[in-house]
């Protein structure tokens, strides 16, 4: 197996110290300390604090984003890609219970930031994909008729909504528990009546 690189396990010291800390009180000698980069490499591979909380964030939706696209090129109907989005977020979800917290509380930082384009660009991208996924099945008539930005909130909503609870400690049900059932939820939110 590839050893991780010196950018992903500062990144991952990161997370592990934003986790243990917060993200406020973390410091730049804090990741150096638990990543065991040099200061130097630290700032080669990312110049200061607010490009590592960007970078790790961008990577993470990243990481998502590669998931549903290898879910895409095996759906092969409306109904596998509607449950497909729901099954992916849970999935990353909770394989990352640290890194989707990170992510959630996260995005207006980064979107503050001099990053922020690029995290714009990403999501214009992401959902982009999606729409492009979905465009054939749409064209048939296959979807309820609704705005698209409405679309994809319909689907991942109920879902998003219980993954921040689930973070959070305010379920009892696991997340993994309610995959099937959150998945046919989004699709019959969104398929046309029969």
């Amino acid at each position: 197996m590839a050893r991780p690189s010196r950018k992903n396990e500062i990144l991952q010291a990161a997370l592990a110290c934003f986790t243990e800390f917060g993200v406020d009180a973390t410091t730049i000698e804090m990741i150096r300390d638990r990543s065991g980069a040099s200061i130097g490499s630290l700032y080669h591979h990312f110049g200061n604090k607010e490009r590592i909380i960007a970078a790790l964030y961008l990577a993470g939706t990243g990481e998502y984003a590669e998931l549903l696209e290898q879910g895409f090129s095996t759906a092969n109907s409306a109904e596998a890609c509607v449950k497909l989005l729901v099954t992916s977020y849970i999935d990353w979800v909770a394989a990352n219970p640290d890194w989707a917290r990170f992510i959630l509380h996260s995005r207006g930082r980064v979107e503050a930031s001099e990053r922020g384009d690029e995290l714009r660009e990403a999501n214009r991208l992401h959902f982009q994909r999606i729409f492009e996924a979905l465009s054939g099945y749409r064209e048939q008539g296959l979807f309820k008729v609704m705005p698209a930005d409405c679309f994809a909130s319909v689907i991942i909503g109920p879902t998003h909504d219980f993954a921040r609870n689930w973070l959070a400690g305010r379920t009892q049900t696991e997340l993994a528990d309610c995959r099937q059932l959150l998945a046919q939820v989004a699709w019959e939110s969104v398929r046309a009546n029969p």
